[in-house]
């Protein structure tokens, strides 16, 4: 049974697990949601990072689940390697899934965060289910260019003969301006401190590459956030989505000065308060 703080707001309850994949799953939940919301999060981080972020949605009376993706906090592969997008797609698929048969006759939403983002763009444009009723995509890993030449060149073939080997670092200082997040980050056992390994620069290079074509079929509701000061995922990344997404309800909420992960900035609390008006503003179809 859900909890109740004091004033009537509701704590939720956490629960745990792995799906029928073996991927671990994480909940925080409330009587009769009002919504479900399936938490995809991004490179060398888990689901755990969201837990703030679930307590908000939670308060304002939506489920949240998320899931480590293959190579990830506490999901079983090789550190920091997600094996391919499908495999990463298929994780999120069957957590939707979970989530809708945990919350029957409410909508679904998908919250994906960079590389997260580009996971949850990849799923949305394939075959989601029917009662996911938007999106929220933060800081979408579809911009290239932190890759050299060289790099981009050579990635398909290191993905194949060195899966496993380290190509680009990810400057933990990028994260976000709160020293105190950054701190965190660093100290997380459950996050890969090492370089981001050449098959998932693969996947998410090839994937980015691709999705440009896929979003003109896209017609969910989508809400894009990005802050300017982003050094992981430049802006420009979002205006793909802007440029190609099919949507005819597209909201893209550019931060002035933030850095790469909004929900975890300063300013975080107004974020997350766009983001539930979005939300509330979509649990019935228009």
């Amino acid at each position: 049974m859900t909890a109740a703080r004091p004033g009537g707001t509701p704590t939720p309850t956490h629960s745990e697990g792995a799906l029928a994949s073996g991927l671990y799953r994480q909940a925080w939940t409330v009587e009769d949601p009002v919504g479900a919301v399936v938490l995809v999060h991004g490179a060398h981080e888990h689901g755990g990072r969201y837990r703030h972020v679930a307590q908000r949605l939670a308060a304002a009376g939506y489920a949240a689940h998320a899931v480590d993706h293959p190579g990830h906090g506490r999901s079983p592969g090789r550190r920091g390697n997600i094996g391919s997008m499908a495999a990463a797609v298929d994780g999120v698929a069957e957590l939707v899934r979970f989530a809708g048969d945990e919350h029957p006759g409410v909508p679904l939403f998908v919250y994906g965060h960079s590389l997260g983002g580009l996971i949850a763009l990849q799923y949305l444009t394939g075959t989601p289910e029917a009662r996911v009723a938007g999106a929220v995509i933060s800081a979408p890993a579809l911009d290239t260019s932190a890759a050299n030449p060289v790099q981009r060149a050579v990635a398909p073939l290191l993905s194949r003969l060195l899966p496993d080997l380290g190509v680009l670092r990810l400057d933990a200082e990028a994260v976000s301006r709160d020293p105190e997040v950054v701190r965190d980050y660093r100290a997380d056992p459950l996050n890969h401190p090492g370089r981001m390994v050449a098959r998932t620069g693969a996947e998410l290079m090839t994937t980015a590459l691709a999705m440009p074509r896929r979003l003109s079929g896209l017609r969910l509701p989508l809400l894009v956030l990005h802050g300017t000061a982003d050094r992981l995922v430049p802006p420009a990344a979002s205006e793909v989505v802007r440029a190609h997404a099919g949507s005819p309800d597209l909201t893209v909420r550019v931060y002035d000065g933030l850095f790469h992960e909004p929900h975890n900035e300063p300013e975080k609390d107004a974020v997350l308060t766009h983001v539930l008006t979005w939300l509330d503003a979509h649990r019935t179809p228009s």
